[in-house]
């Protein structure tokens, strides 16, 4: 090689070793000079809800009647691994006096049906919500332990306390081959409009996405749509311009999951967990005025390890560090604390993770 062309090559190495990092094959955004005025106000409360012989994730907080905080959760096997939430999971209910006090379970509310229903082998993403004069709790179950059957269901009941009435039928199906969302509906996020619509926001991918994906560790790329419906229980229906929320267009694979929704002075806010746009460490807040076009995502709260300090990530844990599964409780009309769930703990499983909104 010619001295000249070697200076050359070797320079041109120097300038890639300086790159940022990448994510998904993209360079990666510096998050710190994108947060939200949300993630600013979060102050760590801590871990909650750590159950010896349990993983326990997606905790879905709400004050009850009875002036305590009630939290409907997910739990599985602690011998099933991280992954026992496809085929394990159940749901259950557990009660504490304040949200920094103890929570205490109180039972298992929804359990895997078994053969021949279509939630017989796991129950999933809780999401509780009081709408009509009745306790709604939205989830997602499958019949074969596998995406590919993930469904969004609806369970009513009068009472915190149950009896829980379970649909027969999921709330809402996939969509048809071909399409960004027939893969599945999961992750349920629900809002009464203010116009009195039922809306329902759920999340998916697309079939030939997830099975001929190169990539090995994230298949296909997952959105938001919309179903909205005139009654509660439905049908609903889905919005022509869906999905309202996708990150694919940002370019390498980039994508969310698990939102939370609400409506704070008449604007629509989104909290999610992020999967690529800034990092997978962070979550995304996003703003709206209508609930349909949304703005370009914040960071809407940071790793665990600004919050606090941990132990080590042991080698089974591999999503240790970060908050999943965001989750608001609003006390007097007001978000007043933010429930995740986050592997580690006492028992180097799985916990709540609990933060207030000062």
């Amino acid at each position: 090689m010619r001295r000249r062309e070697f200076v050359s090559n070797t320079l041109l190495l120097s300038a890639v070793a300086m790159l940022p990092k990448f994510s998904f094959g993209m360079p990666e955004p510096d998050w710190r000079k994108e947060v939200s005025p949300l993630a600013k106000r979060l102050k760590p409360v801590g871990r909650a809800l750590e159950m010896e012989g349990y993983y326990v994730w997606c905790n879905s907080p709400i004050m009850g009647p009875d002036g305590k905080v009630h939290v409907f959760f997910s739990r599985w096997p602690a011998k099933k691994g991280m992954g026992g939430w496809i085929n394990s999971s159940e749901i259950a209910h557990a009660v504490a006096d304040h949200p920094e006090a103890s929570f205490q379970y109180v039972s298992t509310v929804l359990a895997p049906r078994g053969t021949g229903f279509w939630d017989g082998t796991t129950c999933h993403n809780p999401h509780i919500k009081f709408v009509d004069g009745k306790y709604c709790l939205f989830y997602m179950g499958n019949s074969n332990g596998k995406t590919n059957t993930k469904r969004i269901g609806l369970a009513t009941a009068d009472s915190l306390y149950g009896p829980w009435v379970r649909p027969a039928i999921p709330l809402l199906e996939a969509g048809p081959e071909g399409a960004w969302d027939d893969h599945c509906t999961t992750n349920p996020a629900f809002i009464k409009h203010p116009n009195g619509q039922y809306w329902l926001y759920y999340k998916s991918w697309n079939n030939n996405d997830y099975y001929n994906s190169t990539d090995p560790v994230i298949r296909g790329n997952r959105k938001y749509g919309l179903a909205i419906a005139d009654k509660l229980e439905g049908p609903y229906v889905r919005f022509v311009g869906n999905p309202v929320v996708d990150y694919s267009r940002k370019g390498g694979n980039r994508q969310f999951e698990d939102a939370f929704v609400w409506v704070d002075q008449g604007k629509f806010n989104m909290l999610a967990r992020d999967m690529g746009v800034y990092n997978q460490e962070v979550g995304l807040h996003i703003r709206s005025r209508d609930g349909l076009s949304w703005d370009e995502p914040k960071v809407g709260y940071k790793p665990v390890r600004d919050y606090v300090q941990e132990p080590p990530a042991p080698l089974n844990l591999k999503r240790y560090g970060r908050l999943e599964r965001p989750q608001i409780l609003f006390i007097k009309g007001k978000p007043a604390y933010l429930f995740t769930a986050s592997q580690g703990g006492v028992y180097m499983t799985a916990s709540s993770f609990i933060l207030k909104i000062s």
